[in-house]
């Protein structure tokens, strides 16, 4: 059976490209011309399903295509994810963070080197070894307790950008 010869244009709507197309795959080699504008149509098709198979570093160039749009869709959701989490306050930058804990030490720094000025009168007058330690105790509790609220440093920031966007705030 004699191979049928064809336009480019033919050979584009069969392949389901561009006639532009078509030529710029003539222009790589990768069909072939049997004449000037017209192609052997069953050797351009198979040279063009195995140019997709086969690609032209041996990969699979139509695949590696899907694929990166793929990872660039992927890569696309996930920033818009991170950046609503970043806004309905479930995460914090780096920096937001380091200024909060700054702010934190600098704080429970100052009530620790408070302690001994503000325990050492009412210490001077006390005698009893329990009530002393209570004392003293009650004063380091509420130091560390400072860190403890670490939560509590966050939630205006949160619900601000909330309210600018419109979001939902829910405690967990």
């Amino acid at each position: 059976m004699a191979t049928k010869v064809v336009t480019a244009k033919v050979v584009a709507r069969i392949l389901g490209l561009t006639e532009r197309r078509v030529r710029g795959l003539r222009q790589e080699g990768i069909i072939s011309e049997e004449s000037p504008g017209m192609f052997r149509l069953e050797k351009a098709v198979q040279d063009y399903i195995s140019y997709l198979t086969k690609g032209d570093s041996g990969g699979n160039a139509a695949l590696d295509l899907v694929r990166e749009r793929a990872l660039l869709v992927k890569t696309k959701r996930e920033g818009e994810e991170y950046e609503l989490r970043l806004r309905k306050g479930e995460l914090h930058e780096s920096e937001e963070i380091r200024q909060v804990l700054s702010g934190m030490i600098v704080n429970f720094r100052s009530r620790l080197l408070s302690i001994p000025a503000k325990a050492s009168p009412v210490l001077a007058k006390k005698t009893d070894k329990a009530e002393i330690y209570q004392y003293l105790k009650e004063l380091v509790d509420d130091a560390l307790n400072e860190l403890a609220d670490f939560d509590t440093l966050f939630p205006e920031k949160t619900s601000e950008r909330c309210k600018n966007e419109h979001l939902e705030v829910h405690d967990d």
